[in-house]
Formats: structure tokens, sequence, C-alpha cells
């Protein structure tokens, strides 16, 4: 007895095909949404290259990319099937490649479902990736004039703009390393000379941050330098007082940016595998509904529509036996190898 089987008459059958027609036409839609996605997404993986140390991974915008050319053909082809349906001539020399196309549906499904994976998974390889990338941003921000990182101080300062960010963690990473670059030192000042030999490692460090960590809407002007130094400043307790620079680290900042980006990347891809599943699902009623008409001749004729032949446990143990015996050929092969082989 077929499974989920279902009665039609020519009016159910025109409603179907026409409601089928217009979910391939917006899983297009989608299709084209899930390319543009997986452009934007490289463009702003490029865009920040250097706070990863170029070792961003391009497998999911890359993949994204494909699975929306491969969204946009498979589906437009889908609606091109049901709309020649109802023609018996032109659903006659469809009628064979049906099977090829709804095989080839669901393998795209399971490619979906890999990107889905994907998009979760690599949410940790860019939280790792970004801290050691933003870390080696800092460290290197001062070295404007070294081949390869001329412009990583402007990079960092944009995105510690854009995100309203300063440091990795926080605003005192600045205060570990020596951001400004010893060709502005002047190294004959006592107060330069004797902070520089006071540091084992002799790097001229101090309690100041970049001006990209200033909040512009903050009411006071900026105070970048002597940040921990009350007597500095008129009126100031850096223990109590907000800060006028921003809080949040841009490790947390970036990675929630591209976080959400791969979330809704997730969420999208997650709809596009629901709409294909109906898609398929529908695909399949309206060919067996056009395959069981009494009479091919007689549009106004009644036919039946199901999603499998056979219940869905005997289809499940068809294919059992089916692996089975390809798995026996498999073996009978192999020792029929082994006598050649022998002699």
């Amino acid at each position: 007895m077929p499974f989920m089987s279902l009665k039609f008459n020519l009016q159910k059958r025109v409603k179907l095909a026409q409601g089928l027609w217009m979910l391939y036409w917006l899983a297009v839609i989608v299709g084209i949404i899930l390319f543009s996605l997986g452009i934007f997404f490289k463009i702003e993986l490029r865009k920040r290259s250097e706070i990863m140390d170029n070792n961003e991974s391009h497998l999911v915008p890359n993949l994204l990319i494909l699975v929306g050319m491969l969204s946009c053909g498979l589906n437009a082809f889908g609606g091109k099937l049901c709309h020649d349906s109802l023609d018996p001539q032109k659903f006659s020399k469809m009628k064979p490649m049906l099977r090829p196309y709804m095989l080839l549906s669901c393998s795209f499904n399971v490619l979906l479902l890999l990107l889905l994976l994907l998009c979760f998974l690599m949410q940790f390889a860019v939280y790792l990736t970004l801290a050691e990338g933003l870390k080696n941003a800092i460290r290197f921000y001062k070295d404007t004039d070294t081949p390869g990182r001329c412009f990583m101080k402007r990079t960092l300062d944009m995105t510690q703009i854009e995100f309203r960010c300063c440091g990795n963690n926080n605003f005192r990473d600045w205060f570990e390393v020596q951001w400004i670059s010893n060709r502005y030192l002047d190294m004959s000042n006592d107060v330069v000379k004797d902070r520089v030999l006071s540091n084992v490692e002799g790097k001229y460090l101090m309690d100041s941050i970049p001006f990209s960590c200033c909040n512009p809407g903050s009411p006071r002007p900026c105070i970048q330098h002597h940040l921990t130094n009350n007597s500095a400043h008129y009126d100031y307790d850096h223990r109590t007082e907000e800060l006028n620079i921003w809080n949040l680290g841009c490790h947390q900042a970036v990675f929630s940016y591209y976080s959400s980006i791969m979330n809704s990347v997730g969420a999208l891809v997650i709809f596009t595998m629901v709409l294909e599943a109906v898609d398929v699902a529908g695909l399949k009623y309206l060919s067996t509904a056009l395959e069981t008409m009494a009479d091919p001749e007689n549009p106004e004729c009644e036919s039946e529509g199901w999603l499998l032949e056979r219940g869905f446990k005997e289809t499940l143990a068809g294919m059992f036996s089916k692996i089975q015996t390809l798995g026996r050929g498999n073996q009978v092969e192999e020792g029929g190898d082994a006598p050649e082989a022998a002699t």
C-alpha cells in the first residue's frame, strides 16, 4: 500500500502544479540571496584579513556561493518541470528526468546540511583566529614602515572605530605593548630614555591608548594618555569614573559580528532545506498523480498520488536488502580475484 497516498482530480493537480511552481521560484530567490551572502561574507573576511593573521578560512563563503548557484539552477529547472507537467506531450518528454532530478535534489539537501554544520563549526575557528590575530595586530601596530605591515595601523584603527572597541580583550592590552614606533620617540629626552631603560625588554610602555579607542559620544575630551594616573587630569578617578573610551574588546565585538553573519546564514540554509524538502515531496505527489491517471487522454479523470510506492517499513527493508546484495556482490568479486592472484 502506498505511503501517504492522496486522491487528485484535475483542479487539485492544477493547484498543486501552480503552488509548486511558485515555491520553486521562491527557492530561486533564496538561492540568489545565498549567493549574495557568500560574496558579502567573503568580502568581509578579506577586509579584516590582517587582524586574523591572514589565516581565515573561506570554505563557508565559497561553499555558500556554490550552493547559491546550484539552488538557482536546480529550482529553475524544477519550476519548468511543474509548468510543463500539465501538458501531456511535454510531460512524457520530461518524465525520464523526474527520478534523477529528485535524487539530485536530495543530494543537494545533504550538501545544505554539510554547509549548516560548517557554519556553526567555523565559529570556533574564527574565535581562535581572531584571538591570535588581534594580539599580533596590536604588537605590530607601530610597524608602519615594515613591508607587509604598512597598513596594520590603519586596519586596526578602522576596526576599533567601526566596532566601537578597544584592544583585544579590553583597553589595557595597549599598556602591555609598545605601540609607538622608535622613529617617533625623542631618545634625547630623559623621561623617554628612563622609561625605555627601566623596561627589561627595552620597550617604551605607557598607560596610553590610540585615538581610535576614544568614544566621541563622551562629553569630556578624550583622555588617551596617563589613564591610570589620577593626578595627571583634573577631577578624574580611573577606578570610579566611566572612562570616555570604548570598554568592549575587539575580539568580542568582531567575533559577535561574524557570528551573527554565520547564524543568519545557518537560519537561511535551514529554511532552504525545508523548502527543498517540500518541493521534492510536492513534485513526487504531482508526478505520481499524473502517472496513475486512468485515462491520460481525459484530463478530468481522478488519480492517486503518494510519497512512497510502498509502506515506509517496506521501503526501508527494500533499501537494506539492496545494500546487502551489493555488499555480497563485492565479496564474491574479491573472492574470485584471490584464486587468480594465487595462480
